[in-house]
């Protein structure tokens, strides 16, 4: 089906409908199922938290599945790509029933089901692509077992530190679309049927920052931001260049990780770093510096296009 229309329409006929098809998709039933999602019990310890009490909250619930409604249309059929929609969807999941819950599941629980779902991503994503790695002009191939672990540590991470960036209306969704935009320009040869993913991810992010916006009105809650970041992680994966989540996704990564960082070393090592720094950091810049939510997402927003950039020019020179 999907090789006649490409055959008929050409691989970006293809794409631009799978993206009109995510967003307007979303938007419909966004704008359908919203007063039957679980509404926010705002958080009193983040900057501004108390705001979000009241709101629909698990719209990643929503457009996870459109997107994976869409991929499974859009896409030849792979086991491969079957398989990490599966662990797409448990992502969001996980991240749902946390919405749903009246409290709110501990870090363990949660970290224990993102290792499981990492595990199964590395296993599949090595047993389908084999060990072989690239990095800037060089080309080298890591044992089975080493792989696997740095996979792992590289999904666990990206699911947790996007879920940590998402504290902001319209922050975390406009973040990811630049990173995944990122990856379809860097490596969208090297991407192959995983670029058309990418695009469908990008319409049903745009769709949902419809209402996202600020004063937003919809949240994506754990089970958005969990699958976000499981799905940067895949493309990292899948474009041969897992390195470059360290450019594609910075910003994630300074915002998000510093509270991991700080949090573990204080809990299992009773060591106490970054004292008169609030985290995420997105929080500090804003109790701290003053900084309000619209500069927050704008500066972030400015800081991954210039690692974007960096990235765009060092694999086209």
């Amino acid at each position: 089906m999907i090789e006649s229309l490409i055959s008929a329409f050409g691989q970006r006929g293809v794409d631009a409908a799978a993206f009109l098809l995510a967003f307007l998709l979303t938007a419909l039933t966004d704008s359908a199922f919203r007063d039957r999602l679980p509404q926010d019990h705002g958080r009193e310890f983040a900057v501004n938290g108390g705001l979000s009490k009241g709101k629909a909250r698990g719209s990643g619930l929503i457009f996870v599945l459109c997107i994976a409604l869409v991929s499974m249309a859009a896409l030849p059929f792979r086991v491969e790509h079957i398989i990490y929609t599966v662990l797409l969807i448990a992502s969001m999941l996980s991240g749902y029933f946390d919405d749903a819950a009246e409290t709110a599941w501990n870090e363990y629980k949660k970290g224990i089901i993102d290792f499981v779902i990492a595990v199964a991503a590395g296993v599949t994503y090595l047993n389908f692509n084999g060990c072989q790695v690239h990095f800037l002009q060089f080309t080298f191939t890591l044992p089975y077992e080493l792989y696997l672990f740095l996979i792992v540590v590289l999904i666990w991470a990206s699911i947790n530190v996007v879920n940590c960036t998402d504290g902001v209306d319209g922050l975390s969704a406009s973040l990811a679309v630049v990173t995944i935009g990122t990856y379809l320009l860097a490596y969208h040869t090297e991407l192959g049927e995983y670029a058309t993913a990418g695009v469908v991810f990008m319409g049903a992010l745009l769709a949902y920052l419809w209402s996202n916006a600020k004063p937003s009105t919809l949240l994506m809650g754990d089970a958005g931001s969990r699958a976000m970041g499981f799905f940067i992680a895949i493309l990292s994966l899948k474009c041969g260049h897992p390195f470059s989540f360290l450019l594609a996704a910075v910003v994630f990564i300074v915002d998000g990780s510093l509270g991991i960082i700080k949090i573990s070393l204080k809990r299992f090592l009773h060591i106490s770093i970054l004292k008169n720094t609030r985290t995420p950091l997105h929080d500090h810049v804003r109790k701290n510096k003053g900084w309000s939510d619209e500069q927050v997402v704008m500066r972030w927003l400015i800081l991954q296009f210039v690692a974007s950039a960096l990235l765009l020019l060092v694999v086209r020179s």
